[in-house]
């Protein structure tokens, strides 16, 4: 499964994040008090769950022999009245797709592990190490 390590930097709200040699910076914009040294948290969520959607859709079409082309998801998101969030994803591919194939690949897409767990939930315990 998935490992991640995040550090502070020592200086405002930016923390260095790590995972199987791959590194990044979190902080959050300066209107939060940060320095806008890397992606917000909830930025860092959407690109997650970007990225699953465009590499799964990616891996699908070259199964099923199809061009996507140059492939895009974008994703926004929201609060309701009542403080629930609500994530938006807009698809683009620069290849001709059928109507079809785009009502395939959208149902693939809706049944990815991380759409699922971002929609369902997860369970998350803390310790004190």
């Amino acid at each position: 499964m998935a490992h991640v390590n995040v550090v502070s930097t020592g200086t405002s709200y930016a923390h260095h994040i790590t995972s199987r040699g791959h590194a990044l910076t979190a902080d959050e914009p300066a209107a939060l008090g940060g320095r806008d040294r890397g992606m917000a948290p909830f930025d860092l969520y959407l690109a997650s769950l970007a990225a699953c959607t465009a590499i799964t859709l990616r891996m699908y079409a070259e199964k099923k022999g199809w061009d996507l082309g140059e492939f895009s998801a974008e994703l926004s998101s929201r609060r309701d009245e009542s403080g629930k969030l609500h994530v938006h994803r807009r698809l683009r591919a620069s290849a001709g797709l059928t109507d079809a194939q785009w009502s395939r690949l959208l149902e693939v897409v809706a049944k990815r592990p991380v759409t699922l767990v971002m929609r369902e939930g997860a369970v998350i315990t803390s310790e004190r190490a």
